[in-house]
Protein backbone atom coordinates (compact mmCIF):
# COMPACT_ATOMS: atom_id res chain seq x y z
CA UNK A 1 0.00 0.00 0.00
CA UNK A 2 1.07 3.57 -0.68
CA UNK A 3 2.94 5.36 2.08
CA UNK A 4 1.07 8.49 1.75
CA UNK A 5 -2.44 7.08 3.34
CA UNK A 6 -0.81 3.41 4.75
CA UNK A 7 2.18 1.86 6.19
CA UNK A 8 2.73 -1.72 6.96
CA UNK A 9 3.95 -3.37 10.46
CA UNK A 10 6.67 -4.09 8.72
CA UNK A 11 7.14 -0.47 7.59
CA UNK A 12 6.79 0.98 11.34
CA UNK A 13 8.74 -1.64 12.90
CA UNK A 14 11.55 -1.04 10.76
CA UNK A 15 11.46 2.67 12.08
CA UNK A 16 10.46 2.25 15.71
CA UNK A 17 13.83 4.37 16.17
CA UNK A 18 13.53 7.37 13.57
CA UNK A 19 13.70 10.35 15.21
CA UNK A 20 11.11 12.14 12.70
CA UNK A 21 8.57 9.64 13.25
CA UNK A 22 5.68 9.80 15.66
CA UNK A 23 3.82 7.09 16.69
CA UNK A 24 0.22 7.60 17.72
CA UNK A 25 -1.88 5.64 19.83
CA UNK A 26 -6.05 6.34 19.66
CA UNK A 27 -7.84 3.61 20.73
CA UNK A 28 -11.15 4.50 22.03
CA UNK A 29 -14.34 3.05 23.23
CA UNK A 30 -17.81 4.89 22.14
CA UNK A 31 -19.39 2.40 24.89
CA UNK A 32 -16.70 3.54 28.05
CA UNK A 33 -14.80 6.51 27.31
CA UNK A 34 -11.82 5.78 29.28
CA UNK A 35 -11.50 2.04 28.04
CA UNK A 36 -8.44 3.29 25.29
CA UNK A 37 -6.60 4.85 27.72
CA UNK A 38 -6.27 1.40 30.07
CA UNK A 39 -5.63 -0.20 27.03
CA UNK A 40 -2.98 1.82 26.29
CA UNK A 41 -1.64 1.84 29.78
CA UNK A 42 -1.40 -1.99 29.65
CA UNK A 43 0.64 -2.16 26.47
CA UNK A 44 1.00 -0.05 23.06
CA UNK A 45 3.76 0.07 20.40
CA UNK A 46 7.19 1.34 21.91
CA UNK A 47 7.12 5.29 22.06
CA UNK A 48 3.50 5.47 20.77
CA UNK A 49 1.83 8.81 22.46
CA UNK A 50 -1.62 8.50 23.51
CA UNK A 51 -4.73 11.10 21.73
CA UNK A 52 -7.94 10.64 23.30
CA UNK A 53 -11.31 10.82 21.12
CA UNK A 54 -13.16 13.34 23.64
CA UNK A 55 -10.19 15.25 24.95
CA UNK A 56 -7.63 15.96 22.52
CA UNK A 57 -10.35 15.14 19.02
CA UNK A 58 -13.11 16.81 19.83
CA UNK A 59 -14.77 19.86 21.33
CA UNK A 60 -17.61 20.04 23.55
CA UNK A 61 -20.87 18.96 22.45
CA UNK A 62 -23.82 21.03 22.41
CA UNK A 63 -27.75 20.85 21.49
CA UNK A 64 -26.13 20.41 17.36
CA UNK A 65 -23.26 20.83 15.57
CA UNK A 66 -23.30 16.58 16.06
CA UNK A 67 -22.09 14.31 19.12
CA UNK A 68 -18.05 14.74 18.18
CA UNK A 69 -17.91 18.07 16.94
CA UNK A 70 -14.44 19.13 16.07
CA UNK A 71 -12.18 20.59 18.80
CA UNK A 72 -11.35 24.09 18.46
CA UNK A 73 -7.95 24.44 16.29
CA UNK A 74 -5.43 26.07 19.22
CA UNK A 75 -6.94 23.27 21.53
CA UNK A 76 -5.92 20.34 18.84
CA UNK A 77 -2.95 22.20 18.12
CA UNK A 78 -1.80 21.98 21.51
CA UNK A 79 -2.04 18.22 21.47
CA UNK A 80 -0.21 18.53 18.74
CA UNK A 81 2.97 20.24 19.90
CA UNK A 82 2.59 17.85 23.36
CA UNK A 83 2.81 14.47 21.15
CA UNK A 84 6.31 16.09 19.74
CA UNK A 85 4.22 16.60 16.23
CA UNK A 86 6.06 18.69 13.61
CA UNK A 87 5.64 19.65 10.18
CA UNK A 88 9.03 17.46 9.02
CA UNK A 89 7.68 14.69 11.01
CA UNK A 90 5.69 11.33 9.32
CA UNK A 91 3.06 10.35 11.63
CA UNK A 92 1.93 7.34 11.91
CA UNK A 93 -1.45 6.68 13.58
CA UNK A 94 -3.56 3.46 15.06
CA UNK A 95 -6.26 1.75 17.05
CA UNK A 96 -7.74 -1.54 17.21
CA UNK A 97 -10.85 -0.69 15.36
CA UNK A 98 -9.38 -0.98 11.68
CA UNK A 99 -8.84 3.06 11.49
CA UNK A 100 -11.97 4.33 12.67
CA UNK A 101 -10.81 6.01 15.45
CA UNK A 102 -7.65 6.60 14.40
CA UNK A 103 -8.85 7.98 11.06
CA UNK A 104 -10.15 11.18 13.07
CA UNK A 105 -6.42 12.07 13.89
CA UNK A 106 -5.46 10.95 10.33
CA UNK A 107 -7.88 14.19 8.64
CA UNK A 108 -7.54 16.16 11.73
CA UNK A 109 -4.07 16.54 10.77
CA UNK A 110 -4.03 16.86 7.49
CA UNK A 111 -7.36 19.11 7.71
CA UNK A 112 -4.43 21.27 9.49
CA UNK A 113 -1.84 21.26 7.20
CA UNK A 114 0.02 18.33 8.04
CA UNK A 115 -0.16 15.73 4.96
CA UNK A 116 2.49 13.63 6.56
CA UNK A 117 0.23 11.54 8.59
CA UNK A 118 -0.48 7.84 7.83
CA UNK A 119 -2.52 4.94 9.19
CA UNK A 120 -0.98 1.47 10.14
CA UNK A 121 -2.95 -0.84 7.74
CA UNK A 122 -3.31 -3.57 11.07
CA UNK A 123 -5.12 -3.20 14.49
CA UNK A 124 -2.80 -3.18 17.63
CA UNK A 125 -4.24 -6.21 18.84
CA UNK A 126 -2.91 -7.62 15.27
CA UNK A 127 0.80 -5.95 15.78
CA UNK A 128 0.87 -7.44 19.73
CA UNK A 129 -0.41 -11.06 18.52
CA UNK A 130 1.90 -11.55 15.50
CA UNK A 131 5.21 -11.19 18.23
CA UNK A 132 5.57 -6.98 17.67
CA UNK A 133 7.47 -5.31 20.32
CA UNK A 134 5.12 -3.69 22.63
CA UNK A 135 5.82 -1.29 25.77
CA UNK A 136 4.18 0.10 28.63
CA UNK A 137 6.44 3.08 29.52
CA UNK A 138 4.65 5.88 28.85
CA UNK A 139 6.99 8.75 26.68
CA UNK A 140 6.98 12.32 27.67
CA UNK A 141 8.26 13.72 24.04
CA UNK A 142 9.61 17.40 23.54
CA UNK A 143 7.36 20.04 22.84
CA UNK A 144 6.74 20.13 18.98
CA UNK A 145 7.22 23.68 16.58
CA UNK A 146 3.79 22.70 14.73
CA UNK A 147 1.78 26.52 13.42
CA UNK A 148 -1.60 24.82 11.79
CA UNK A 149 -2.69 26.17 8.22
CA UNK A 150 -6.14 24.87 7.76
CA UNK A 151 -7.53 23.20 4.83
CA UNK A 152 -11.17 24.83 4.76
CA UNK A 153 -12.03 22.58 1.60
CA UNK A 154 -11.47 19.40 3.47
CA UNK A 155 -15.24 19.87 5.08
CA UNK A 156 -18.48 20.87 4.56
CA UNK A 157 -21.37 22.59 7.16
CA UNK A 158 -25.02 21.40 7.08
CA UNK A 159 -26.34 24.38 5.04
CA UNK A 160 -23.59 23.37 2.40
CA UNK A 161 -24.87 19.90 2.29
CA UNK A 162 -28.53 21.22 1.79
CA UNK A 163 -27.24 22.59 -1.43
CA UNK A 164 -24.86 20.41 -2.58
CA UNK A 165 -26.41 16.69 -2.01
CA UNK A 166 -28.90 16.23 -5.05
CA UNK A 167 -27.08 17.87 -7.59
CA UNK A 168 -25.97 15.34 -10.16
CA UNK A 169 -21.72 15.63 -9.87
CA UNK A 170 -22.14 15.31 -6.14
CA UNK A 171 -22.82 12.22 -4.32
CA UNK A 172 -23.36 11.84 -0.84
CA UNK A 173 -22.59 9.00 1.02
CA UNK A 174 -23.51 7.48 4.67
CA UNK A 175 -20.76 5.23 6.42
CA UNK A 176 -22.71 3.70 9.26
CA UNK A 177 -23.92 0.32 9.31
CA UNK A 178 -26.34 -0.77 6.79
CA UNK A 179 -29.65 -0.88 10.02
CA UNK A 180 -28.51 2.74 10.79
CA UNK A 181 -28.88 3.88 7.18
CA UNK A 182 -32.02 2.23 6.52
CA UNK A 183 -33.67 3.44 10.32
CA UNK A 184 -34.24 -0.20 11.64
CA UNK A 185 -31.44 0.16 14.44
CA UNK A 186 -30.13 3.52 16.03
CA UNK A 187 -27.94 2.97 19.49
CA UNK A 188 -26.96 6.62 19.49
CA UNK A 189 -28.77 9.39 18.37
CA UNK A 190 -32.31 10.12 18.73
CA UNK A 191 -33.56 9.83 15.18
CA UNK A 192 -33.80 6.67 13.12
CA UNK A 193 -32.44 6.66 9.24
CA UNK A 194 -30.61 9.10 7.09
CA UNK A 195 -29.92 12.30 5.28
CA UNK A 196 -31.93 12.61 2.28
CA UNK A 197 -30.49 11.38 -1.17
CA UNK A 198 -27.46 9.25 0.79
CA UNK A 199 -26.04 6.66 -0.49
CA UNK A 200 -25.20 4.03 1.97
CA UNK A 201 -20.81 3.32 1.92
CA UNK A 202 -20.48 1.35 4.88
CA UNK A 203 -17.02 1.95 6.27
CA UNK A 204 -16.24 -1.95 7.58
CA UNK A 205 -16.91 -2.95 4.29
CA UNK A 206 -13.19 -1.31 3.57
CA UNK A 207 -11.85 -4.33 5.72
CA UNK A 208 -11.34 -8.16 3.81
CA UNK A 209 -12.80 -11.17 5.56
CA UNK A 210 -9.32 -11.63 6.69
CA UNK A 211 -9.73 -8.59 8.65
CA UNK A 212 -7.40 -6.53 6.89
CA UNK A 213 -7.26 -3.84 4.98
CA UNK A 214 -8.46 -4.43 1.13
CA UNK A 215 -5.63 -3.62 -1.24
CA UNK A 216 -5.54 -0.51 -3.21
CA UNK A 217 -6.88 -2.48 -6.37
CA UNK A 218 -9.91 -3.62 -4.32
CA UNK A 219 -10.70 -0.24 -3.05
CA UNK A 220 -10.37 1.27 -6.58
CA UNK A 221 -13.09 -1.65 -7.85
CA UNK A 222 -15.21 -0.77 -4.71
CA UNK A 223 -15.66 3.23 -5.38
CA UNK A 224 -15.29 3.46 -9.08
CA UNK A 225 -19.17 4.51 -9.58
CA UNK A 226 -17.51 7.66 -7.41
CA UNK A 227 -14.04 8.49 -9.54
CA UNK A 228 -16.14 10.68 -11.64
CA UNK A 229 -18.48 12.64 -9.23
CA UNK A 230 -16.99 16.41 -8.19
CA UNK A 231 -17.52 16.00 -5.26
CA UNK A 232 -18.02 13.50 -2.69
CA UNK A 233 -19.25 14.41 0.63
CA UNK A 234 -18.62 11.48 3.55
CA UNK A 235 -20.81 11.15 7.15
CA UNK A 236 -21.41 8.97 9.69
CA UNK A 237 -23.23 9.29 13.20
CA UNK A 238 -20.62 11.62 14.94
CA UNK A 239 -17.80 12.50 12.07
CA UNK A 240 -15.26 9.98 13.37
CA UNK A 241 -15.54 6.57 11.40
CA UNK A 242 -16.22 8.54 7.98
CA UNK A 243 -12.62 9.01 8.14
CA UNK A 244 -12.04 5.30 7.99
CA UNK A 245 -14.37 5.84 4.48
CA UNK A 246 -11.90 8.97 3.89
CA UNK A 247 -8.71 7.51 4.12
CA UNK A 248 -10.23 4.37 1.28
CA UNK A 249 -11.61 6.69 -1.02
CA UNK A 250 -7.66 8.57 -0.93
CA UNK A 251 -6.10 5.31 -1.26
CA UNK A 252 -8.63 4.54 -4.51
CA UNK A 253 -7.19 7.96 -5.79
CA UNK A 254 -10.36 9.88 -5.13
CA UNK A 255 -9.24 13.19 -4.00
CA UNK A 256 -12.44 15.38 -4.19
CA UNK A 257 -13.74 14.11 -0.33
CA UNK A 258 -14.92 16.74 2.05
CA UNK A 259 -16.54 15.34 5.35
CA UNK A 260 -19.47 16.61 6.98
CA UNK A 261 -18.07 16.42 10.75
CA UNK A 262 -21.67 16.93 12.71
CA UNK A 263 -22.67 14.33 10.29
CA UNK A 264 -26.35 12.52 11.75
CA UNK A 265 -26.24 13.51 15.19
CA UNK A 266 -26.16 17.73 14.00
CA UNK A 267 -28.53 16.57 10.80
CA UNK A 268 -31.04 14.96 13.44
CA UNK A 269 -30.79 17.51 15.86
CA UNK A 270 -33.09 19.67 13.41
CA UNK A 271 -36.69 19.41 14.05
CA UNK A 272 -37.18 20.50 10.55
CA UNK A 273 -34.59 18.68 9.01
CA UNK A 274 -35.93 15.84 6.62
CA UNK A 275 -34.90 12.23 7.25
CA UNK A 276 -35.42 9.27 5.23
CA UNK A 277 -35.58 5.38 5.80
CA UNK A 278 -34.92 2.45 4.22
CA UNK A 279 -33.09 1.73 1.14
CA UNK A 280 -33.42 5.03 -0.63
Amino acid sequence: MNIDHFVTKEWLYDHLEDSDVVIADCRYQLNDPEAGWRAYERGHIPGAVFFDLKKDLSGTATTHGGRHPLPALNHFTDAVKAAGIEHAKQVVVYDDQHGSMAGRLWWLLRYAGHPQVSLLDANYTDWENQGYPTSTEIPRPAQGQFEPLVQPEMRVAMDEVKTLKDKDNVALIDARATERFRGEHEPVDTKAGHIPGAENWFWKDNIGADGKWKSTDALVDRFRSLREKDTVIVYCGSGVSATANIIALKQAGIENVKLYPGSWSDWSSYDDNPVSKGDT
